[in-house]
């Protein structure tokens, strides 16, 4: 219940993607259960649907012969021996001498053997390509990089198929003088790199970085393990990786690029491959766009969500209150997502790089300084706040993913953009010490399987839309909260759009990609809602609460099953639903509810079923084309005990077991009707098979008869008497509770137009 999180975050510009898109009686009788659980489409409102084109691997990378080139032959090649501290070179463009070998003309090396002090140099004026073929060869510099690719047009690293070949530095570099700073990884290049083949690399970065281009850096292929003293793999322009093998154990980032003056530049984009990826700061990093289209990956960040620091949610006033604190313990089934008590404290100096230079400065820290590099490698663009990042993937502008399996268990967001996040496929099971998935801006999912299984938010974004996919939301705070999107406009002014406008034709083109947003319209006006929270939100005692804002939260299709600590559903504007089914386990406590909103909930189709506590509960609004049903018990339900809802015929339109206790449920079909009789159980059994606790099939037997009734509105309050009013509860220290000063927000409320008592049907 992130209330007053205003996120001011810098808005990074790129092309690719384009601009936000416009967020207790008799026993009961037995009845056969339908479908309870069909989605529809809503039929009446157009809503903001930001599907965008995918973008790809292809969309970004393009490779040349040379990038895919393995072969070679002794006849069209040189061959370097390496032996110990000296080398024998056989052929042309190469020359050994003081233990380590230049090559200063374009062609083919094979290298074998091991030294074990000394550097492979690249130094050709003709900016030729140089390819290096690693055929068993192990290479060690005491006191800089292994390889260094001082000048080229580009090296290709060509790993022999059946081969093992090793490359790594010492702690401590000697450079010329004080000015001198690079390079500083084990393989060190300022031409573009390629790496391609079928054989072993194991790089060992002891002073700073494993692997670094200060241009491109492409994997095709191969088996790379990475050891570093911060960063592992590091591209300035980009990171490409069409497969492979990857393990990386990096102090700071994984996988980075780097580039922040050229917005076509410095991004991250994965085809495939296999990663394991262990680091203390993110996992993989883009400074502008990141892409996957596929791959398995399995990252831990910063020793994982147990390492995260405790957070405290904060009540209106900035902190504390009723509502505030450490979220609750009590999260039911799925466990839950609240950090540890005994939680270690943050390791401030993750990444810190134990080498040194004989200048007596300590290597350059990109993941943990201040101090831009010299060489404007925008290692540090970020300032200290990455001290603090430890995310599994990252991207500055845009992350977008296509497709592959994920395992993360990060220290910080597990996804996060500082613009759009855009989930079009792919299968997730994240454990997070912070948010599960968080964009600045929109977090649009149209497809995918996703669960969450621990975190603090599970979705978080200034524009939430799901149009398709399988989520599952285990969060200590709140499951999904559309929240945010305050920027620094000078920064970025394109990206600042409202989200209210309608977004029409937002086909942007350049260097890197072309992206096309297609069908989205949103029509919700926010000027009416703040107007309507005025008249509507009236709870006693307390101090005025706050107007909607822009935030938005869509859902149009797919299934979210939330369980939440803090409230299940939270927009700071607006929620829309006109598809899909949602099961919502609320919170337990009145500083919460299981849904929240500050402008509108208006559903036209779908399936939607909240439990949780009464004190701060809200239904659907007024505005809402499809039914719904709001039921208040005169008591709190222990966790598991079924809620059935049906009509005058027996037939089913909810069996519920929720996984908390509770006091209020919330249901909407398209089986309800406006002036439908309906009898509300409690208890019983079902013979069918529960899917996240909802029972779609099978029969109902046993329970205790609430309540019987006659819908009178399309949104019905009810409660063990009859229809009733809507709950206007809404005062009380940090929110929740009745009157008192400092009362929780203004809400509006749907089915508060009458303050008369529903009568109740005594013949069903």
């Amino acid at each position: 219940m992130k209330k007053n999180m205003i996120t001011g975050s810098k808005l990074w510009s790129i092309a690719m993607i384009t601009s936000l898109l416009a967020a207790c009686s008799s026993p009961a009788t037995t009845s056969t259960t339908a479908n309870a659980a069909t989605s529809t489409t809503g039929t009446t409102k157009t809503v903001s649907v930001s599907e965008q084109t995918s973008v790809k691997y292809a969309d970004l990378v393009s490779l040349d012969a040379d990038d895919t080139n393995i072969s070679w032959s002794e006849a069209d090649s040189t061959a370097i021996k390496l032996n110990g501290t000296t080398a024998t070179v056989t052929g042309s463009g190469a020359k050994a001498a003081n233990g380590s070998v230049t090559i200063s003309e374009a062609g083919t090396y094979v290298l074998s053997g091991e030294l074990t002090d000394g550097q492979i140099v690249v130094n050709v004026a003709d900016k030729g390509t140089v390819h290096l073929v690693l055929n068993g060869a192990n290479i060690h510099d005491n006191d800089s990089a292994a390889i260094y690719i001082q000048k080229a047009g580009k090296a290709v690293i060509t790993l022999e198929k059946g081969t093992k070949n090793t490359v790594s530095d010492g702690k401590t570099y000697v450079y010329a003088d004080a000015t001198t700073d690079e390079p500083d990884a084990a393989i060190f290049s300022k031409a573009d790199l390629t790496f391609n083949g079928a054989g072993q690399l194991t790089v060992t970065g002891n002073y700073n970085e494993g692997i670094t281009s200060k241009d491109d850096l492409k994997i095709i292929s191969g088996n790379i393990s990475v050891k570093a003293a911060d960063d592992g793999i590091k591209g300035k322009d980009m990171v490409a990786i069409q497969a492979g093998t990857i393990t990386i154990e990096a102090e700071g980032d994984g996988i980075k690029s780097t580039n922040d003056t050229d917005t076509t530049k410095g991004y991250v984009a994965i085809a495939g491959g296999t990663f394991d990826i262990q680091s203390g700061n993110d996992g993989i990093q883009a400074e502008t766009a990141l892409v996957t289209d596929g791959g398995t990956y399995n990252i831990v960040t910063g020793g994982g969500s147990a390492n995260a620091p405790a957070k405290v949610e904060e009540g209106p006033f900035g902190g504390g209150g009723w509502g505030g604190g450490t979220p609750p313990t009590d999260m039911g089934t799925p466990p839950d997502g609240e950090p540890p008590a005994d939680m270690p404290e943050m390791p401030t100096n993750s990444g810190t790089n134990t080498g040194t230079n004989t200048n007596g400065a300590a290597a350059s820290n990109s993941a943990n300084t201040t101090t831009t590099d010299n060489n404007a490698d925008a290692d540090t663009a970020t300032t200290a706040t990455e001290s603090t990042s430890a995310k599994a993937l990252k991207a500055g502008t845009d992350l977008t993913v296509n497709g592959g399996t994920y395992t993360i268990d990060s220290m910080d967001d597990s996804l996060h953009s500082n613009n759009n996040v855009t989930v079009n496929d792919g299968t997730f099971n994240i454990e997070s010490g912070d948010d599960g998935i968080h964009a600045d801006q929109a977090l649009t999912i149209n497809g995918g399987t996703i669960t969450i299984a621990k975190s603090y938010e599970g979705l978080e974004g200034a524009i939430i839309t799901l149009n398709d996919g399988d989520v599952d939301v285990t969060a200590s705070d709140d499951g999904v909260n559309a929240a945010g999107g305050e920027t620094e406009t000078a920064a970025n002014p394109a990206a600042s759009t409202d989200s209210a406008t309608t977004a029409t034709d937002a086909t942007t083109t350049s260097n890197i990609s072309v992206t096309e947003t297609t069908g989205t319209t949103s029509t919700t006006d926010q000027a009416s809602q703040g107007t309507a929270v005025n008249q509507q939100g009236r709870g006693p005692g307390g101090m005025g609460g706050a107007a909607a804002s822009n935030n938005e939260f869509h859902i149009n299709g797919g299934s979210l099953t939330v369980n939440a600590g803090g409230d299940g559903l939270d927009s700071n504007g607006s929620i829309n639903m006109t598809g899909g089914t949602v099961i919502v386990n609320g919170p337990t406590d009145s500083g919460n509810g299981a849904l929240d909103y500050d402008g509108t909930f208006e559903i036209s189709g779908g399936y939607l079923v909240a439990a949780g506590s009464s004190g701060m509960a809200q239904g659907t609004s007024d505005a809402s084309t499809q039914n719904t049903i709001v039921m208040t018990f005169p008591a709190t339900q222990k966790a598991g005990t079924l809620v059935h809802v049906q009509d005058s015929e027996g037939n089913n339109i909810l069996t519920f077991a929720p996984a908390k206790d509770y006091q209020t449920v919330v249901v909407s079909s398209p089986d309800l009707a406006k002036d439908g009789s309906y009898v509300i159980y409690s208890g019983g059994t079902s013979t069918g098979k529960a899917v996240d606790g909802l029972y779609t099939d099978g029969t109902y037997s046993g329970g205790t008869q609430v309540v019987a009734f006659q819908s009178t509105s399309n949104v019905t309050w009810v409660n063990e008497s009859g229809v009733t009013t809507a709950n206007t509860g809404m005062g009380g220290p940090g929110g929740g509770g009745q009157g008192g000063f400092g009362g929780g927000r203004n809400r509006s409320q749907s089915g508060t137009t009458t303050d008369t008592t529903g009568t109740t049907d005594s013949a069903k």
